[in-house]
C-alpha cells in the first residue's frame, strides 16, 4: 500500500502558517530597525561615595545597562559585571 498523499485543506494551513511565521519576522526585524534608531545612554559605574539610590533608580540603571547590551554598545562580560554590582546594591525587605 502506498503512502497517503496529504489534503488541499492540510497544504492550506501549512501555507497559512508559513505565511503568518513571515509576517511576525518582518514585523520583529521592523521593531528592531525602529529600536536601532533610539539613543543608548552609556551608564556610568557609581562609586562608593556617591548617594545611596533608591530600588526604582537601580533598576532604571539594570534597564539602561540591558539596552546597552542590546544595542551592542557593551560587551557580554562588561553586562555581566555592571548588573551584578547593580543588583548587589538592591535592597531586599
Amino acid at each position: 500500500m502506498g503512502a497517503q498523499r496529504t489534503s488541499f485543506a492540510k497544504l492550506q494551513r501549512d501555507r497559512a502558517k508559513k505565511a503568518k511565521a513571515a509576517a511576525k519576522r518582518a514585523e520583529r526585524q521592523e521593531k528592531m530597525t525602529d529600536a536601532d534608531d533610539v539613543p543608548v545612554e552609556v551608564y556610568e559605574p557609581l562609586s562608593d561615595s556617591d548617594h545611596e539610590l533608591s530600588a526604582p533608580e537601580l533598576l532604571a540603571a539594570i534597564e539602561r545597562i540591558h539596552q546597552q547590551f542590546d544595542a551592542k554598545v557593551i560587551s557580554y562580560d562588561d553586562f555581566e559585571e555592571k548588573k551584578a554590582e547593580l543588583l548587589a546594591r538592591l535592597p531586599i525587605d
